[in-house]
């Protein structure tokens, strides 16, 4: 469908430009020639040349050869809003009409240089500018993103407020061009998708500087977001899949009797972004082992920061959790502090030790305080992890190993790996598959191996044991990644933090 629209336009708009060439007096056999037509139109119009070598900058040129058409339209006698939105959005329709219409006709730049714009049109144009430099930027360049969970704690705060490097690791084209500006994925205060999906574009990303490297803290669009709930308090925070096999035991015709009528899908471009740290890259064997990372058979590095539940004994003195903060510099960042200071007191008075999540410093301190017997990372178990397959008997604290599949690279598959990848080939890669008889069937034939078309990545939060990450969701394609998170602009908890102001993401 996206080809079909493509030609028709294309069409369109040279036989448009065909009659118009024949109007200004210019050959028109030279409007059907790309690039030099714009030349054409440079001259005749009487702009000055660089504008011509201008529009060959990636993607800022296309709006400057939007521009260079609009003016080659005022030079026509067309000079208002709709003429000039007809230019930029119908141009497929408008320009054989300005070109094959007996009531058009060419007026030079007599006409031209006699306009004067009223002050409704020069504030129309301003807001018009804004708004497309503004979207260019955001979609391009870099882009605003707030924390909103305490997942990537401490590295990153709630309430952090920080910008993306989209050029990082190359912008992409967007898929969903028909959306409203500055919107993500729904109206504001609303459950209305704030795009159209009449027109879907292949995933296409301008290259980048670098790529994505491990330990890099990324935005990207969350890979099971695509399909939501859309009902509050559902979306990405409770997608339908976990949904489905947690509440529903995977009883498909209960689940679509209850929420059927409120599932919407977004296109991939649209899903919810989220935010954590590769750990992970392609070709990595990736594992976790009494809550260490190892990658490749070595540790991992450990953020600085990074947290994780401790399970922590005494000698039957209870401790004061708040003078701890207050006198050893000892910072506990909880959800709700008194509620889940309350909790840990009522668990201390019943089993005899504190859950508390701390990063390494933290832990370090609380091991000396005279009446701590023991500190130990907890293992808090896990359910529903990834890949959702009950051979798999995996806990956060204790999972793998995965592979991390890497572009170009081919793997054996079988009825023991195929819950790693049975999302990859069907969802993020376009192809069908089917299981019948212990057998594997891709695009309707039998499968003994697969070669990947993607990169994929391993995402996790730094507050290890509070994280909806890879573990809970796999793994994360390179058509779902937005860019790298570059520096902290402003930071606030009851007034702004300070020390995190301008501060870069490490």
């Amino acid at each position: 469908m996206g080809w079909i629209i493509f030609l028709i336009g294309t069409i369109g708009w040279h036989a448009g430009m065909y009659g118009m060439f024949q109007k200004a007096g210019i050959a028109p056999w030279k409007a059907l020639i790309p690039f030099y037509n714009t030349w054409c139109i440079v001259e005749k119009t009487g702009l000055k040349k660089i504008w011509f070598w201008l529009q060959l900058i990636p993607i800022a040129g296309q709006f400057i050869s939007i521009w260079i058409t609009i003016i080659f339209v005022m030079h026509f006698g067309r000079f208002n809003v709709a003429h000039h939105a007809a230019t930029v959005f119908l141009p497929f329709l408008y320009f054989p009409y300005l070109g094959f219409s007996k009531e058009e006709r060419y007026a030079g730049d007599v006409v031209f240089k006699n306009y004067k714009k009223p002050a409704s049109r020069e504030w129309i144009d301003a807001g018009v500018f804004a708004i497309v430099a503004a979207t260019l930027i955001r979609t391009f360049i870099f882009e605003a993103y707030t924390i909103p969970t305490p997942s990537m704690e401490k590295s990153l705060l709630v309430n952090d407020f920080l910008f993306v490097n989209k050029m990082a690791y190359g912008p992409r084209v967007p898929q969903t061009p028909l959306s409203f500006p500055f919107v993500h994925n729904l109206m504001p205060s609303s459950q209305v998708p704030s795009y159209l999906k009449w027109l879907q574009l292949d995933y296409k990303r301008i290259p980048g500087y670098r790529t994505v490297q491990r330990n890099d803290v990324v935005v990207f669009n969350f890979p099971v977001g695509d399909t939501v709930i859309n009902l509050p308090g559902f979306g990405s925070a409770r997608p339908p899949y976990q949904v489905l096999r947690d509440e529903f035991n995977n009883d498909r015709a209960k689940f679509d009797a209850q929420y059927g009528d409120d599932i919407i899908v977004h296109p991939m471009d649209k899903a919810d972004n989220y935010i954590k740290r590769c750990v992970g890259v392609p070709g990595d064997e990736l594992q976790v082992k009494d809550g260490v990372l190892y990658v490749n058979g070595n540790i991992g590095e450990t953020p600085a920061g990074s947290q994780s539940y401790y399970k922590i004994t005494t000698n039957g003195t209870p401790i004061d959790f708040e003078a701890i903060e207050e006198n050893y510099g000892v910072d506990i960042r909880w959800e709700d502090k008194y509620i889940e200071l309350a909790q840990q007191n009522a668990l201390f008075q019943s089993e005899k030790y504190y859950i508390v999540n701390l990063d390494n410093e933290a832990a370090d301190k609380i091991r000396k305080l005279p009446m701590v017997t023991g500190v130990s990372i907890y293992d808090v178990g896990g359910s529903g992890l990834f890949p959702f397959d009950a051979r798999y008997n995996w806990t956060v604290n204790n999972y793998g190993p995965v592979y991390i599949p890497e572009k170009g690279k081919t793997i054996k598959l079988d009825s023991s790996n195929i819950a790693f990848y049975r999302r990859l080939i069907s969802s993020y890669e376009g192809h069908t598959l089917e299981e019948k008889n212990g057998q594997i069937i891709i695009d309707g034939k039998p499968a003994g191996s697969y070669t990947f078309k993607y990169n994929y990545y391993w995402m996790m939060g730094d507050n290890r044991h509070n994280s909806q990450d890879s573990r809970f969701w796999g793994f994360v394609p390179e058509t779902h990644i937005v860019g790298r998170a570059s520096f902290i602009w402003m930071s606030w908890e009851n007034g702004p933090r300070w020390k995190r102001l301008f501060t870069s993401i490490k």
